[in-house]
């Protein structure tokens, strides 16, 4: 341990130090602030120490004292140390208020001088130390920071423990962190909480997930590292900070990257902290262990197949070392961490290696595994092994692992000899599209860019620009220059024209927001595709047709999708997210059929996830979502939203969409502040990407939680801008973002029902044309609305309750608990108590939590909601009325806008109104015209 002079308050740790412990963190200052102690534990390099520094920077500030120590091994074994550490900067402050006998010893135990021992002076020292702490707190609280205490040494452990467990009330807090080896089930830290005060919370320091490794290695400005590569980093350090970092900084450092199939380079400083166990090992458990590192799931007898016949007592000898885990009735061998697997190979020579996977080879009983060890083991072209990755890589697509496919094509075409059919780029081209399917879309660019830079070959220039096309996502703008290099390769050939006329059909729509071009060029795409046989991509095409056509209300919608959905099928297609199957999807749940809806998007989700197609998940977990939120299961609808919006920044696929849908998913069921979140970052996304089409999409999601939000005037300024976006797209069909009862209820609100009325009057017409019902339903409500504003009171009931009838039968639960708590508020105008019962029923049975809170606040302030004149009252909507009975509690704005749930400004914009409807100019006015009416 060494001997910290020095202590200053260390440097507040930079925030990309403490990535991905907000709740780790908000448990430990708590506690801390309920006056309790923490003992941080968890494996090495998981970033301990690091949160121990900032819990105690953080908290530092609010004691008087703070104390401590930072031990090391290789010093843990000098006495008193630590005691030293924390002690010696503050004993002469309290040296003279120790009886002699503690001060002699205490002092001589911190100094050195003299021969004090805890057998020879201990109940001495250990008043001393506890004298010393209490003494300290009589003055102001004291924390003891202490760092690494599994190298404490022992004297320091003991007093230490003494002290802690005598403390009482006394103010004196202790904040450890401490190394621990077992899993987070594991009691590893308990003999350590024996040494600290009675109340101390344990607090274990776990992995960090994909998406906060990725961010970790962002901060740290390793930015030119792909996904998959992000991926392979954050699986080899099993997630912790530390080795995560230094793998990234040595493939950030590096100038060749890992070759397909093999672990990823560990660097020395790695190797060294991992495998310094291995001396202890003989050599034929090395190479044992070399061959477990090799194999992608080892056990015993696959060791033993592979020639290691002593396997069973080499791996017993390696987990007794702690380098494997030895588990229960289970026959796999597992490394302690993934990382001694890496360095154990990385560590090996290339002839060792070789030698490994060519003993797995053999003795693998899966094909695909056989395929790729021998790979591995095999230097050179030959056609016979290129042959069997091939097939090993069919059948991996098959069996829905496309990324396994993707890096066993690349293999195949490594060893892929000049002039063999099929070629090597051919066999590059289809792990790129594997790799695509597979969601890791850097890895297919990066493939294609290599084959566009070596081949002349049309066909293979062709499918290597669809490749960069469609790795770029809805950010299609970025890869506008492709499409004349893709229609020159293309030149008169209809089978590669069909290709690219289908990705200016997905541009159109994307990049121009032009639908009856994108239906055009879906359209000739079809026609390309069935005048040269190539059924998949006409397949492909027409459901495109139908989506545009679809979402534009176009009559020839069903006739399209039956059209794609005519035999013969291809069974990637009829499963593709851009397949007939999803535009029936999207028809289905635009049509209020929200039963078959559910029955399709759940068929195609389970499908997909069989063939491993990730992009198609995302897709269908939002589609899934969207159907369950359509039906008022808003629990349900937010937790596969969530599940959607997790894999989408996993894979960097459609973050955008899933990000608004989940949006929608928390104002209906989660937390505003987090939706309000969310569809900004979809919105800034959109906007970023050019992505016109779903900028409208963004933009109805961050309107609807402004109104959840209570921000009525930020829902028009967001929906306004939705209603001219879609006019330009040529949007017609009002179901595509049901945005329109948001924006009229909104324009109610802030007084404008003129225009709510227009905007009703416009999205009737269309509503009506192509029988969408609930559309219809939800146009009434907000129709309701401006008939109450006017004053028509009982003819805005009698439109209230029959579209809450209406929605009720067509199967819109949330929108049907919206009518009911319209109605409610309707009622409150009416003596008697506060109808609000049914409205919060509905929306419990939802689950719509926001929604809930909303009425729980309306409950409140109508039961105490003094009656003004009837003729004024009827001039206020619900929430002016709300805010109006608040004022006549003395509430102020900023109290109003807490109990509302909404934002400041809108307490002061909804008081305009109040003042302008009730001919009044001020707050007393308010109380006033109350009192009056009394």
């Amino acid at each position: 341990m060494t001997v910290r002079r020095d202590f200053k308050e260390p440097a507040r740790p930079r925030p990309d130090l403490v990535i991905g412990r907000e709740e780790l963190f908000a448990g430990a200052r708590e506690q801390l602030a309920g006056g309790g102690s923490v003992l941080v534990h968890g494996p090495a390099g998981i970033g301990k120490s690091t949160v121990l520094r900032s819990l105690a920077a953080d908290y530092g500030e609010a004691v008087r004292t703070v104390l401590r120590c930072s031990a090391t091994e290789s010093e843990s074994h000098l006495p008193f140390l630590a005691l030293a550490d924390l002690l010696g900067l503050v004993v002469d402050e309290v040296a003279d208020r120790l009886p002699a006998p503690q001060r002699t010893a205490l002092e001589s135990a911190l100094t050195g001088r003299g021969e004090s021992t805890l057998q020879r002076d201990g109940l001495a020292l250990r008043l001393a130390v506890l004298s010393t702490l209490r003494t300290l707190a009589a003055r102001g609280p004291v924390l003891i920071v202490a760092d690494d205490l599994q190298w404490l040494d022992p004297a320091s452990a003991e007093l230490l423990g003494f002290a802690a467990r005598r403390l009482g009330g006394t103010p004196v807090q202790m904040l450890c962190a401490v190394r621990t080896h077992t899993e987070p089930q594991g009691q590893e830290h308990d003999r350590y909480l024996s040494a600290a005060p009675p109340d101390t919370l344990a607090v274990r320091v776990g992995p960090l997930p994909l998406t906060q490794v990725a961010e970790l290695l962002d901060h740290r400005g390793y930015t030119g590292l792909s996904r998959s590569t992000v991926r392979h980093i954050h699986r080899t350090s099993g997630g912790n900070p530390l080795f995560a970092l230094e793998l990234g900084r040595a493939l950030f450092e590096s100038t060749t990257a890992p070759s397909p199939g093999e672990p990823l380079p560990v660097p020395t400083s790695l190797r060294a902290l991992v495998l310094n166990r291995l001396e202890a090992l003989s050599a034929e458990a090395r190479r044992t262990l070399l061959v477990a590192s090799a194999g992608a799931r080892p056990t015993l007898t696959l060791l033993r197949a592979a020639g290691r016949q002593n396997a069973e007592a080499e791996t017993a000898q390696a987990a007794a070392l702690g380098l494997l885990v030895t588990e229960r009735d289970a026959p796999g061998v597992r490394f302690a961490h993934p990382l001694i697997s890496a360095a154990l190979y990385a560590q090996a020579s290339a002839q060792e290696r070789r030698a490994a996977h060519a003993a797995l080879s053999t003795a693998a009983s899966d094909p695909i595994e056989r395929a790729r060890h021998l790979a591995l083991a095999s230097t050179g072209t030959d056609p016979g092994v290129a042959g069997r990755l091939a097939e090993a890589a069919a059948a991996a697509r098959d069996r829905g692992a496309p990324s396994v496919a993707a890096e066993l094509g690349l293999l195949a075409a490594r060893h892929t000899p000049a002039g063999a059919v099929p070629g090597a780029d051919e066999r590059r081209l289809q792990a790129a599209e594997d790799a695509l399917t597979a969601g890791e879309t850097d890895f297919a660019r990066d493939i294609a860019d290599e084959v566009l830079s070596q081949t002349t070959e049309p066909a293979d220039r062709v499918r290597a620009w669809m490749v960069v096309i469609d790795a770029a996502g809805h950010a299609m703008a970025e890869v506008d220059a492709v499409f004349p290099q893709a229609l020159s390769d293309a030149d008169d050939d209809p089978r590669l024209l069909t290709l690219v006329h289908y990705q200016l059909a997905w541009r159109a729509l994307l990049v121009e927001g032009d639908f009856d071009r994108a239906r055009e060029e879906g359209a000739l795409a079809a026609d390309l595709a069935a005048r040269a046989g190539d059924r998949r991509n006409e397949l492909l095409a027409l459901a495109f047709q139908a989506q545009a056509e679809t979402l534009m209300g176009h009559p020839d919608a069903p006739a399209t999708i039956k059209r794609a959905l005519k035999e013969p099928q291809d069974p990637r297609v009829a499963c593709d997210h851009n397949g007939a199957g999803s535009a029936r999807f999207r028809w289905l749940i635009m049509s209020d059929q929200l039963v078959e809806a559910r029955k399709t998007i759940s068929g195609l989700l389970r499908e997909v996830r069989r063939r491993g197609m990730v992009e198609a998940e995302v897709h269908f977990l939002r589609g899934l979502a969207e159907t369950e939120l359509r039906s008022g299961h808003c629990g349900r609808a937010l937790d596969l939203a969530r599940e959607s919006l997790r894999l989408a920044r996993d894979t960097g696929i459609g973050e955008a969409a899933s990000a608004m849908l989940t949006s929608l998913a928390e104002a209906a069921g989660g937390e505003v502040e987090r939706a309000l979140t969310l569809a900004r970052e979809a919105v800034g996304r959109a906007e970023e990407d050019g992505d016109v089409l779903y900028l409208s999409r963004a933009l109805a999601a961050l309107g609807h939680a402004q109104l959840v939000a209570g921000d009525a005037a930020g829902t028009v300024g967001s929906l306004r801008r939705v209603r001219e976006l879609e006019e330009g797209l040529g949007v017609t069909d009002p179901a595509r973002g049901r945005w329109h009862g948001d924006l009229a209820e909104a324009l109610v609100r802030i007084g404008e029902p003129a225009e709510a009325q227009d905007v009703i009057d416009a999205t009737r017409a269309h509503a009506l044309r192509l029988g969408r019902e609930s559309v219809l339903a939800v146009l009434d409500r907000a129709e309701a609305l401006v008939r109450s504003s006017r004053g028509e009171t009982a003819a805005a009931e009698r439109q209230l309750t029959s579209a809450q009838d209406r929605l009720a039968r067509l199967g819109y639960g949330l929108e049907e608990a919206r009518a009911a708590y319209a109605l409610a508020g309707l009622r409150t105008q009416k003596p008697g108590p506060t109808p609000y019962d049914e409205a919060a029923r509905l929306f419990r049975r939802c689950r719509a939590m926001p929604w809930l809170r909303q009425v729980e606040t309306a409950t409140v302030t109508g039961a105490a909601q003094p009656r003004l004149a009837a003729a004024a009252l009827d001039t206020l909507a619900a929430t002016e009325r709300q805010v109006a009975a608040l004022v006549m509690e003395g509430a102020t704005n900023r109290e109003i806008a807490a109990r509302l749930f909404v934002s400041v400004k809108t307490v002061e914009a909804t008081l305009t109104r109040v003042y302008r409807k009730l001919g009044i100019r001020s707050r007393v006015d308010i109380v006033r015209l109350a009192a009056g009416h009394r």
